[in-house]
């Protein structure tokens, strides 16, 4: 099992040299966040000339805004190891967004839709979910991996499925016009690369979800990308869609990073609709899970999604960082045959990308996690004093 507390060079991505990298660091001597890029292997300090990321998300041009920022070099990337008790003693990577909401698009791959409708099929039993696998694919004759939501033949699918008994309403966000958008996580409450991330005890039925996480201004522009673990809890959701917040929401259930890469001349929008998101699941126990998540095969646009989320009938004065979906969902057995895949406690979830680098965090119960504390009117108090004459002094007592 990989030790996520070693330094988080090889987290970079493979032409790290050429990338614009934001993040953020906690620093004990000030007790709060500091805004940060690297740059040749050191971590540079930005939070004097942009005290949030989302401050620096609202420049024209990010990128071009930290390529010509000051800023002293705090720490070397081996001085970032990370810390899955979140100890406030030391300097460790968080979540490289701040006050930006956390939303997310469900059912953004067909593959993954059938999935959600075998979950609702089999009331989040896991036993029963082979069986009520081959009935589906069986049901609908062959893929529909190239069907076109929203289109004629998009409808013809559901009106098959339907008419066997097996109507869904992730169907209507799998195939219709319309995605599904959710609130995936408060502000503030993501956890970074190398922390570790809860399963709450009532969950029997559970799976990371590799993620694209795009990062998108008030304006709704998007400005960067970055990796994000969708933690998911099958049996919770397959019980009811109602259920979804609590699917969803529990404590270090959001896991985002390791950087953000801000967009420029050599790296755009348009180069990740082909990137490969690869995962990799290390049990305690020996087991080996591998999944990809291939963009291309991704049923919507990312600008479909970015304006289905912001718009005239939703604004985001702070920004949102905007989950696109997965096509990934294990079917793979950890245990007996037919039952599937779930995380156990101390599982090594990697989530890498060519030009995003590497998200690892290990699993533990939410229940042992350290409390989330750092939420809005922390981090107001914390600006405040750093806005303050002397704010450096009075932080680091």
């Amino acid at each position: 099992m990989e030790d996520l507390s070693t330094a988080l060079t090889p987290c970079l991505p493979e032409d790290e040299a050429d990338a614009v990298l934001v993040g953020r660091v906690w620093d004990p001597r000030y007790q709060g966040p500091r805004v940060v890029t690297v740059r040749g292997g050191q971590v540079v300090d930005l939070t004097d000339e942009f005290p949030t990321v989302a401050d620096l998300m609202e420049e024209h041009d990010p990128g071009q805004a930290v390529g010509a920022a000051s800023g002293p070099a705090r720490w070397s990337l081996r001085d970032l190891p990370g810390t899955q008790d979140g100890d406030r003693h030391l300097p460790h990577l968080l979540a490289p967004i701040d006050l930006q909401v956390v939303k997310a698009c469900g059912v953004t791959f067909v593959d993954s839709m059938i999935e959600r409708v075998i979950e609702e099929r089999c009331g989040g039993d896991f036993t029963r979910a082979a069986a009520v696998r081959r009935l589906v694919l069986d049901t609908l004759g062959g893929s529909i991996t190239a069907v076109t939501p929203g289109s004629a033949e998009a409808n013809r699918v559901k009106e098959v499925l339907t008419a066997q008994g097996m109507w869904s309403q992730y169907l209507e966000v799998g195939l219709g016009p319309h995605p599904e958008v959710f609130t995936k996580a408060p502000v503030l409450s993501s956890v970074g690369h190398g922390s570790a991330i809860g399963i709450p005890s009532f969950s029997v039925w559970n799976n990371p979800e590799p993620e694209l996480v795009l990062v998108v201004d008030s304006a709704g522009r998007v400005k960067g990308a970055t990796l994000g673990n969708d933690v998911n809890l099958r049996d919770v959701e397959g019980r009811s869609a109602l259920l979804l917040g609590m699917a969803k929401d529990n404590n270090g259930s959001c896991a985002i990073g390791p950087f953000i890469r801000l967009f420029d001349q050599g790296f755009t929008l348009d180069d990740l609709r082909g990137e490969e998101i690869t995962l990799r699941v290390d049990g305690p126990d020996g087991f080996l899970l591998k999944g990809r998540n291939s963009l291309a095969r991704i049923s919507r646009s990312f600008e479909e999604l970015v304006a289905a989320t912001h718009g005239s009938h939703h604004q985001y004065p702070d920004g949102f960082a905007l989950f696109t979906g997965t096509l990934f969902a294990p079917s793979q057995d950890r245990g007996e045959p037919g039952m599937g895949f779930t995380h156990r406690y101390g599982d090594t979830v990697t989530i890498s990308s060519p030009r995003l680098g590497t998200l690892g965090n290990v699993t533990r119960p939410t229940s042992e996690l350290p409390p989330w504390e750092f939420g809005i009117r922390a981090m107001t108090a914390y600006l405040a004093r750093l806005r303050s004459p002397g704010g450096a002094t009075v932080a680091a007592r």
